[in-house]
C-alpha cells in the first residue's frame, strides 16, 4: 500500500503549524489519499460527522483539552474507522494496511479502533487523553 506524499505533508502542517482541526484518509488506487481537511474552527461533531457511516477510513483528530492543573495541552489521535456495515474486504484492507500508514505519521499519541460512533465518543476521547 502506497502513501501519497500529501497525507505526510498535511500530518505535518497539522502537527506544527496546527492548520488544521483533522483529517481524514481514504484507500483509494492501492493508495492512501487524503478524502477531507478540517479547519482550526471546526469541532470534534464536525469530526465525527464528516466520517462515512458505512466505509472505513483512517483519520487523525489534534484534540485540544485542559489538564486538572489547569494546563493547556494538546494530544494527536489516530483513529482507524471501521464501521460494521462496510464490506468485509474493505475492512480487511484497512486493518492489513493500518501500522504500515500510522508508522509514516511521527507524532501520533493515542491510537483508537472504532466500529460505531459510539466507541469514539467525545468522553471517549477526552477520557483517553488525560
Amino acid at each position: 500500500m502506497a502513501v501519497d506524499d500529501e497525507c505526510k505533508l498535511k500530518f505535518l502542517e497539522l502537527k506544527a503549524k496546527r492548520n488544521y482541526r483533522f483529517i481524514i484518509f481514504k484507500i483509494h488506487n492501492q493508495q492512501v489519499v487524503v478524502d477531507k481537511l478540517g479547519t482550526p474552527a471546526e469541532t470534534y461533531e464536525d469530526f465525527t460527522a464528516a466520517l462515512p457511516n458505512d466505509e472505513c477510513r483512517y483519520a487523525v483528530f489534534d484534540f485540544d483539552f485542559t489538564t486538572a492543573e489547569n494546563c493547556q495541552k494538546s494530544k494527536i489521535f489516530f483513529i482507524a474507522w471501521a464501521p460494521d456495515s462496510s464490506r468485509v474486504r474493505s475492512k480487511m484492507v484497512y486493518a492489513s494496511s493500518k501500522d504500515r500508514f500510522k508508522r509514516e505519521l511521527d507524532g501520533i499519541q493515542v491510537e483508537l479502533q472504532a466500529t460505531d460512533p459510539s466507541e469514539m465518543s467525545f468522553d471517549i476521547i477526552k477520557a483517553r487523553a488525560i
